[in-house]
């Protein structure tokens, strides 16, 4: 089993600078509580990494299962974005729905990044219950959307240089 740890604990000085990118943030209106504090803690990441509020795009769709074509509309539509950051909030209920929706979810993302060959960044909770994603979002687990910022810029920068 692995250590808990909190999501927004990081080492800033392994964080490239954000100045000269462009990135947006795709959420799901579902879950709307979680995916706000998700998002939120993904902008103030990003912002304060150096990224220019003019060049970060907020956008939102209907659902988690929505998120992989916000992604590719917004590829389509602003061709500049170095990476998207897929915002979401799946939770198991008492059928097979969860796993579908999750995987569906995780698959699409992963379909787009590839399509356009730029990061688009999971930063979907899965979890079995809302305490778990309240914990992730803000809570004693910290924020994923810190973690999706950060995974964001990593990205950005690594194809930059590789």
């Amino acid at each position: 089993m692995s250590k808990k740890k909190n999501l927004s604990e990081y080492n800033i000085s392994d964080v490239p600078d954000a100045s000269d990118m462009k990135i947006a943030i795709v959420f799901a209106e579902w879950n709307q509580e979680i995916t706000l504090a998700l998002a939120d803690g993904a902008k103030t990441t990003l912002l304060n990494h150096g990224l220019n509020e003019k060049n970060l795009f907020i956008n939102s769709v209907p659902g988690s299962y929505e998120l992989p074509m916000g992604a590719q509309y917004i590829f389509e539509n602003n061709r500049d974005i170095d990476a998207v950051i897929c915002i979401g909030c799946v939770i198991q209920g008492e059928t097979r729905h969860f796993e579908f929706i999750s995987d569906a979810v995780a698959n699409g993302i992963m379909n787009v990044a590839i399509k356009y060959n730029k990061p688009v960044i999971f930063g979907v909770l899965t979890t079995d219950n809302f305490s778990q994603a309240k914990e992730r979002s803000g809570g004693k687990h910290g924020n994923k959307g810190d973690e999706a910022a950060i995974t964001a810029i990593k990205m950005i920068e690594l194809k930059k240089i590789s």
